[in-house]
């Protein structure tokens, strides 16, 4: 049995279920008593959201349904890296948030030096964005997984294991 198996780490978000988190968000914004004046605007960019608004309170409430609602769409609320708000042209506010997406050289680093300190039968190579696990035996792998979960709370991003084979 010299089969290899693998698999990948990534960090992602399914782009339409935050269009669609957006959307969602947008429509409780205008329909809502306390927040229906604030003419509040999203702006969903590839890398971005920027919500414009008429105050501090409201912003706080905005950031509170945006999470709400992207819990719900099981999106990470990780994958939001909210920047200090800013004053806005017509005296209102503006916000950005990054979107987290991929991991970074340190985190990949980090992450397969933890692997390779607990469980010593893996090969792991560092793709870009993300991390390749493979080993020859599915137990080794499934250890591997294991950790990466326990490890999870502590990171600033969200993990997917994808093309397990």
């Amino acid at each position: 049995m010299a089969d290899n198996y693998s698999f990948d780490v990534v960090s992602d978000f399914d782009r339409q279920e935050l269009v669609n988190v957006v959307d969602q968000l947008r429509r409780e914004v205008n329909q809502r008593y306390d927040l229906k004046d604030s003419n509040s605007l999203f702006d969903l960019e590839d890398t971005e959201l920027v919500i414009t608004t008429a105050s501090e309170m409201t912003l706080k409430s905005i950031e509170d349904i945006l999470r709400q609602k992207a819990v719900k769409r099981n999106l990470s609320i990780k994958i939001f890296d909210f920047q200090p708000s800013e004053p806005s042209a017509g005296n209102r506010i503006k916000q950005r948030v990054f979107l987290r997406k991929g991991l970074t050289q340190e985190l990949a680093k980090k992450l397969s030096k933890s692997i390779r300190d607990s469980v010593k039968k893996v090969n792991i190579s560092i793709q870009g964005e993300s991390l390749r696990i493979t080993g020859k035996s599915k137990d080794d792998l499934q250890t591997a997984i294991a950790i990466l979960r326990d490890q999870e709370d502590g990171l600033e991003v969200p993990l997917q294991f994808e093309n397990y084979r």
